[in-house]
């Protein structure tokens, strides 16, 4: 089970620690990591995420990010983390909880991504299973639904792993690498039981 945490920093940002990893919102202070670990991932992160802008990798595209990262916290319209592995505090991926809608839904979308280096180590399968807690008992949202390419395996096993169940197809669902492509759609809900 996830642990959240409250450390002492200006910004005052929720760090939650999961098996291994630990994530918190993007600082400035990320930038080069972020950027190196984005370029060294790029053909690797191509084909499962929309096209990226030309100064995608820059510091005031990066700089313009986390303006809107802002926003979208204040705003309650999306939270973005980064996640770092406990073993050396590297930065391995990134996760956002979009999407999020109040009233009777109650819900948010979940997208993530990991740098070529971490794939296949258990990282984001960790991370996906600190998040959910934060979700359910500190936005106090009920559904968190997320979606692959159907032939995108990795994450369809990482979602199956943390608790999602599959609910549907959606053609044309995303534009991804500059295609309108179908997706599976996973949800979880409080009430689903924890993985084990």
């Amino acid at each position: 089970m996830a642990l959240l945490r409250t450390i002492t920093r200006p910004d005052s940002e929720p760090v939650i620690e999961g098996d291994g990893v630990c994530l918190r919102h993007p600082v400035m202070a990320d930038f080069q990591d972020w950027s190196e670990l984005r370029e060294c991932s790029r053909a690797f992160l191509t084909p499962w995420e929309p096209t990226w802008p030309l100064d995608d990798l820059n510091r005031a595209s990066f700089r313009r990010r986390l303006r809107r990262y802002g926003k979208d916290v204040r705003d309650d319209k999306a939270y973005p983390f980064f996640i770092f592995r406990n073993l050396d505090n590297s930065l391995v991926g990134g996760m956002t909880l979009s999407n999020i809608r109040r009233g009777v839904t109650q819900a948010c979308a979940l997208g993530y991504w990991i740098g070529e280096p971490y794939q296949g180590q258990g990282l984001m399968t960790a991370a996906v299973g600190a998040i959910c807690p934060y979700i359910f008992d500190v936005l106090r949202l009920h559904r968190i639904e997320a979606a692959c390419l159907p032939h995108n395996e990795p994450s369809r096993r990482l979602l199956v792993t943390a608790g999602f169940n599959e609910e549907g197809y959606a053609r044309e669902y995303l534009r991804i690498n500059g295609a309108w492509r179908d997706h599976i759609l996973f949800a979880r809900v409080k009430g689903d039981p924890s993985p084990d």
